[in-house]
């Protein structure tokens, strides 16, 4: 079975294509492509309150490639999500009319804690020892969600309106990060020891170039360590320095301050980077939901 997931964020939109084989009884889900387009909604929709024509035809083409993949790979199954900017658009609808009209495609606009849902739908906790607490970090451009698991249950969950976009363009307000670490103070607690699960595009680069172990956790100090790097360079001595495209060296240093804030007020120090994300937890949302219609 083939299914695929579109996740439209405030950054990037993304198509994961896997194919799902049953071994040993348990579903194998393996990756046949992964196709990331940097649309950046977020610098339009986080300033003028909407998506400006040319990221517009941005998302209507970027909708006709990923509707003609899915076809050639002969995916059976998809979903189609939007995230922070789509929600925050005044002209979001219509660009989704538009869309179901060029290439096909339904999309749906997710709340924030859905969107949380769906990285905890990736169950990586379930194969972590029972004997710590786990926080799950998603950072977008748009938004961060956060979800606490503990013995086994999701205790908490919450979307917050603070994304590496959004401090590109100095829209986060000290309130804004007040509320946050007064919600993460009063609800990210446990008697066990708390470790965190990032997730998202920039927490992968920042781990991958940290040279840790697949399945070894990176320290709070090594992610204040990079911050501290990343902050004092520009942009374009980011992008010689660390070989990065320009997409993902102007918002690492947010993404960073994000991690770092989010893990000293929970008071966690260590953090897990299993390569999830949306679209990840959405591919598995869709195979349970077909399981259970069986």
């Amino acid at each position: 079975m083939k299914i695929a997931a579109i996740d439209i964020g405030s950054n990037a939109a993304r198509l994961l294509i896997n194919e799902v084989k049953i071994n040993n009884k348990q579903p194998e889900f393996i990756k046949l492509n992964l196709l990331r387009i940097p649309l950046r909604l977020g610098m339009d929709v986080f300033t003028l309150g909407k998506i400006g024509e040319e990221r517009e035809k941005m998302v209507i083409d970027s909708m006709k490639i990923f509707s003609d993949l899915m076809r050639i790979y002969d995916v059976e199954h998809y979903r189609a999500c939007a995230t922070s900017a789509m929600r925050d658009a005044s002209n979001g609808q219509k660009i989704i009319e538009e869309v179901k009209k060029t290439s096909g495609i339904n999309i749906e606009i997710i709340s924030g804690d859905e969107e949380a849902t769906l990285v905890f739908e990736n169950h990586v906790a379930e194969g972590l020892d029972k004997e710590f607490a786990y926080l799950y970090i998603d950072v977008g451009g748009g938004s961060t969600e956060l979800t606490f698991y503990e013995n086994g249950k999701m205790k908490y969950e919450k979307s917050f309106n603070i994304g590496t976009i959004r401090l590109l363009n100095n829209l986060v307000t000290p309130d804004n990060w007040k509320d946050m670490k007064e919600e993460i103070r009063k609800n990210i607690n446990s008697k066990k020891p708390i470790v965190a699960i990032g997730s998202g595009g920039n927490i992968n680069k920042v781990f991958s170039m940290s040279k840790t172990k697949d399945g070894k956790p990176m320290s709070l100090s090594h992610l204040k360590k990079v911050y501290k790097e990343f902050d004092d360079l520009t942009v374009d001595e980011r992008m010689t320095k660390y070989n990065l495209r320009e997409d993902r060296a102007d918002v690492l240093v947010h993404a960073l301050q994000i991690f770092n804030n989010v893990m000293t007020w929970s008071e966690i120090n260590r953090i897990f980077v299993p390569k999830i994300s949306v679209a990840d937890g959405l591919i598995h949302n869709i195979y349970t939901k077909l399981q259970e219609k069986k």
